[in-house]
């Protein structure tokens, strides 16, 4: 009786439920390893159902991957877009992708799984190449501020961006640290390279110029540190050259910087 009184989906009802059954289905096993039973078995639904609305699996599966394309790029171009300066856009777009990654985490290892042909816009290369391809306009331009050739910037966006995606893959399964945490390292290593990485990255401008004046104190420190220790050692070499006879004196020299 119970069932006679369910509600019945409607077309774009159960098309969306197909479309749930199969990312689920399809991020634990990808394409080849789920088949249309499995599908409508759990859609509780016939195999011709699954055919009707996709013409089969792989209908299915390049509608799925395409939803999560244009999910992660609206995410990601959002927030290259934003009115901040570059580090600030790198920093919003590297924890796009980690929210992404946080919040949809079965339409990342779809994404993430090797492409197959005719399967909607194909692979996450692809999707990638599309970011980069944002990124490379900023960069142009931030390269040519700084007299840098600009004909360079396709080549430094697809190392930003295979970077923070690589990162991103790892970050998938250890969920450690946080995503800000991963982010502001991430970027700091983008933005400073090795010669240069502040010792505590932080997403908060106003953290890192404390930071920054933390280092310049503590330079500052070693410096009058070193300054002392000279004094101290030409005191100490003054006093020896007084102990011995002047005929001498010519012998005790300081030892050249």
């Amino acid at each position: 009786m119970a069932d006679s009184r369910r509600r019945r989906m409607s077309g774009s009802e159960r098309r969306e439920q197909l479309l749930d059954v199969g990312r689920s289905l399809f991020a634990e096993k990808g394409l080849d390893g789920t088949s249309v039973e499995e599908i409508a078995a759990k859609a509780g639904v016939s195999k011709p159902v699954v055919y009707e609305h996709f013409a089969g699996k792989e209908g299915l599966y390049a509608v799925v991957v395409d939803r999560e394309m244009d999910k992660l790029l609206v995410m990601v171009t959002a927030a290259l877009t934003v009115e901040a300066d570059y580090r600030r856009k790198l920093e919003l777009a590297a924890l796009a992708l980690l929210e992404y990654i946080e919040e949809s985490t079965a339409g990342f290892r779809i994404l993430v799984r090797d492409s197959h042909g005719g399967t909607g816009r194909g692979s996450f290369a692809s999707l990638l190449s599309e970011i980069a391809g944002q990124v490379e306009h900023l960069l142009a331009k931030e390269l040519d501020h700084h007299s840098y050739d600009e004909k360079t910037a396709p080549m430094y966006a697809q190392m930003l961006v295979g970077m923070i995606a690589l990162t991103g893959q790892w970050w998938l399964d250890t969920r450690k640290p946080r995503r800000e945490d991963v982010a502001a390292h991430v970027v700091n290593l983008a933005w400073n390279g090795l010669s240069a990485l502040e010792p505590k990255p932080s997403l908060d401008p106003r953290r890192r110029a404390k930071e920054r004046e933390r280092a310049t104190a503590r330079a500052e420190k070693a410096v009058e540190k070193a300054e002392r220790a000279a004094a101290r050692a030409e005191r100490a070499l003054e006093k020896a050259r007084r102990k011995v006879p002047a005929s001498l004196h010519e012998e005790i020299t300081p030892v050249d910087a």
